[in-house]
């Protein structure tokens, strides 16, 4: 698997890998056969919480897919991307070349991305960026929640002694 040369080392390509590694087979996650309404809310609780630990990977690759949906099917959004991904190329272009000097001080590479963000600001702005944001949310809350609370559990999870009321 490809991994850009930004996040090449430390905590971010080892969370990469572990989610590569844990992945659950495509085919078993969308089996219909799997999909049944639950007896009752305690049951739809229970598959929540197996079924979004169990397929943890295979959801987070769903809400990356999600905001790829977004990002592609929003030009204004994706010229804004493209413009502050360009502010960061020129600032990491600039930073290893000289100083950048502004009104007598020196900006740390830090403070220059700032000002990236802060000149790209308006860009995301215009483009809706927060309505987006919050579209991947709701959209992601939607279809993992649907499918963790009516995916049945995988044998074995559902093993654990059960209590009867009294």
């Amino acid at each position: 698997m490809y991994i850009p040369k930004i996040i090449s080392q430390g905590p971010a390509k080892e969370w990469i890998e572990r989610r590569r590694l844990t992945i659950r087979p495509w085919a078993s996650f969308i089996d219909q056969k799997r999909f049944s309404r639950p007896k009752n809310f305690g049951e739809m609780c229970k598959r929540l919480v197996k079924n979004v630990e169990y397929f943890q990977s295979n959801y987070v690759f769903v809400f990356l897919g999600l905001i790829v949906y977004c990002v592609i099917t929003s030009p204004m959004l994706l010229i804004a991307l493209v413009v502050f991904f360009g502010a960061c190329y020129i600032v990491h272009l600039r930073a290893a070349q000289s100083r950048l000097v502004l009104f007598g001080r020196e900006l740390s590479p830090a403070h220059q991305y700032g000002v990236a963000g802060a000149v790209s600001f308006p860009f995301f702005w215009l483009a809706g960026a927060g309505s987006a944001v919050f579209w991947v949310l709701g959209a992601t809350l939607v279809i993992i929640g649907g499918h963790a609370g009516f995916h049945e559990l995988e044998s074995g999870d559902g093993d654990e002694l059960q209590m009867e009321s009294v």
